[in-house]
């Protein structure tokens, strides 16, 4: 299982890469997008971002693509505030809506508006990350903004934790994609609700203080 689920990390962009293609021939073919509009939701209810980290192919397109390509740098401070995350939940929506109403009935055109939604999103994370990090669209994804605050509804899930032998190296922050201190949550929880889970501050940790299981002291 664990085999599968790193060659799932490292190879699962072939997807989204097939996603686009396929549904250029029918984009019938784009109404599986669906999967990867609800899934998020459902798994935070239960592991947070973990969905994003790990299982999106869009996701792994950045890990594994886009990076090599990436600014590498930080994360505007505007891209992490509610009033703009809110914007681009209600601007995507509101669009995605609409282009539902105006197809209703017609697969071809309702595959349309979603194969249009996944493309230009991706595009424009492709774009970001020539300016930033290569994850700055995960920041600003309406998608990842909606499993992030539905994430807040189960205190019990499950998600990263920091040993309190932690010694703040300050390595796991210059990892994090999304800019999260995991350092600041010594002897807790990691449970930042944009914390996708990636496992690049686990990888770093040089004293193993970062995990799922309980951690040693």
């Amino acid at each position: 299982m664990n085999k599968f689920f790193m060659l799932w990390k490292k190879y699962s962009y072939l997807l989204l890469i097939a996603f686009i293609l396929c549904s250029l021939f029918d984009f019938r073919f784009a109404l599986a997008a669906v999967i990867c509009m609800v899934a998020p939701l459902l798994v935070a209810i239960f592991r947070g971002r973990f969905w994003c980290g790990n299982l999106c192919p869009r996701g792994t397109f950045y890990d594994n693509l886009v990076i090599k390509i990436s600014k590498g740098k930080t994360i505007p401070n505007l891209f992490k505030t509610n009033i703009f995350r809110g914007l681009m939940v209600g601007f995507l929506i509101t669009m995605f809506t609409i282009g539902i109403i105006q197809n209703w009935g017609n697969l071809y055109g309702i595959g349309m508006v979603f194969y249009r939604i996944i493309v230009i999103t991706t595009i424009i994370g492709v774009l970001l990350s020539l300016f930033f990090n290569h994850r700055t669209w995960c920041q600003i994804c309406p998608m990842g903004t909606l499993a992030a605050i539905i994430s807040k509804t189960n205190r019990k899930k499950k998600v990263l934790q920091i040993s309190s032998n932690c010694t703040s190296c300050t390595l796991c922050q210059k990892k994090c994609p999304l800019g999260i201190v995991p350092y600041n949550y010594k002897g807790n929880p990691l449970d930042h609700q944009d914390c996708i889970q990636c496992g690049k501050c686990v990888a770093i940790c040089p004293k193993n203080a970062i995990g799922y299981d309980k951690i040693s002291e």
